[in-house]
């Protein structure tokens, strides 16, 4: 594989989840970091002639041959990659999220040492593998192996791939770029955005008087949800300026982890960032990678049971001052220490560092920020 033998000149952005506006902000950043940056969306380019009808053909055959397997035909071909990365030209190729849904990661391995380019992986998805044992094993054996480095949203995932798979692994936590909410009014007591879960309906219930949902995939799940709450659920996904206003129209925005990521014991998703780029008091779920990058009860809440949950809810709904307070200083925080212009500022000092062969096995001290409370 391709070494990172000096820092990069030209990124190619393939951006896999190009739903959120991630991988499009992660550009920007680069290149306001004075980097040339190229971005591709790979949900909009066009799929393979019959994509939907081969891909079943290709998974009922697989089927009979190995019922334990994953199987997937990517939805592009190869020469739509490798056109790209001819036009671009890029020294380094950064993954957001996944590329096997699109392209065979071998085949993105292939190109890149064609075209002798290294290839970086921004890992923000794996923990939404975790309840899908055997598309797991495949990212994990067949995906995360072809690149040159891996950075990872989760400590414990970024743990993970290094203990148990040997991979050249970096914990770099999500970001955000501000977002101005500053005149919304405070309309809605508590809100939460999100899809569906289990751990979510439970801990949903026990402040129904007070929420509002906002997502997905809760209608399916109508007959383990109270009626009261069912009428607080408004059944859609909801991205981008829309869902700004409706953070800056919270009082108190929620984030509940997935079951899944809680079973693992993360939890900083981008819901985080998010809101308190947008000046909300935030209370979330409690786990130890959150009380390493933020200052709890200063910079936002959290809670550690349904009881706790509801108890913080009633408490700062009465205590505005200190609610308002402690969104004041999350959103310092964020301004000064955790926006994507940051977070691409230390993956560029990192890849700097760790050209030098003296220095590949050295945790650099910028990624050493984040353990800023041990």
């Amino acid at each position: 594989m391709t070494n990172c033998t000096q820092l990069a000149k030209k990124f190619l952005v393939l951006d896999g989840i190009g739903g959120v506006p991630l991988g499009r902000e992660i550009t920007k950043s680069l290149q306001e970091n004075g980097h040339t940056a190229a971005y591709v969306d790979c949900l909009e380019q066009t799929p393979r002639p019959l994509y939907e009808l081969r891909s079943a053909c290709i998974k009922a055959i697989n089927k009979q041959r190995d019922g334990d397997g994953f199987f997937l035909l990517p939805k592009l071909t190869p020469q739509i990659l490798r056109t790209i990365v001819e036009a671009e030209a890029p020294t380094h190729i950064l993954v957001i999220g996944f590329i096997y849904k699109f392209f065979a990661p071998s085949e993105l391995r292939q190109i890149a040492d064609d075209h002798k380019t290294t290839l970086l992986l921004y890992d923000t998805d794996s923990c939404n593998l975790f309840g899908k044992r055997r598309e797991f094993i495949f990212f994990i054996e067949q995906e995360l192996p072809v690149y040159d480095r891996v950075y990872s949203f989760s400590k414990v995932t970024t743990q993970f791939f290094r203990d148990t798979r040997k991979l050249d692994a970096f914990h770099l936590p999500f970001g955000a770029k501000p977002i101005p909410t500053a005149n919304t009014p405070k309309t809605l007591e508590v809100l939460f955005v999100g899809s569906c879960d289990l751990r979510r309906i439970f801990l949903l219930e026990t402040i129904r008087q007070h929420i509002t949902v906002r997502g997905n995939r809760w209608q399916r799940n109508a007959p383990l949800i109270s009626a009261p709450l069912y009428k607080r659920i408004d059944d859609r996904q909801v991205w981008g300026d829309e869902l700004h206003t409706l953070l800056g129209s919270a009082k108190i925005v929620l984030n509940i982890t997935r079951t899944d990521f809680f079973g693992a014991e993360t939890g900083v998703n981008l819901r985080i960032f998010e809101a308190l780029a947008a000046g909300c008091f935030l209370l979330t779920d409690h786990c130890e990678e959150i009380r390493e990058i933020f200052a709890i009860g200063t910079e936002l809440e959290t809670y550690r049971s349904s009881e706790e949950l509801a108890d913080k809810v009633r408490y700062y709904l009465e205590h505005d001052d200190e609610r308002e307070r402690i969104a004041r200083a999350g959103s310092l925080a964020l301004q000064q220490e955790h926006t994507w212009k940051k977070r691409i500022s230390y993956l560029l000092n990192h890849l700097r560092q760790q050209s030098s062969p003296s220095n590949q096995n050295l945790l650099p001290e910028v990624f050493q920020h984040f353990d800023k409370n041990t």
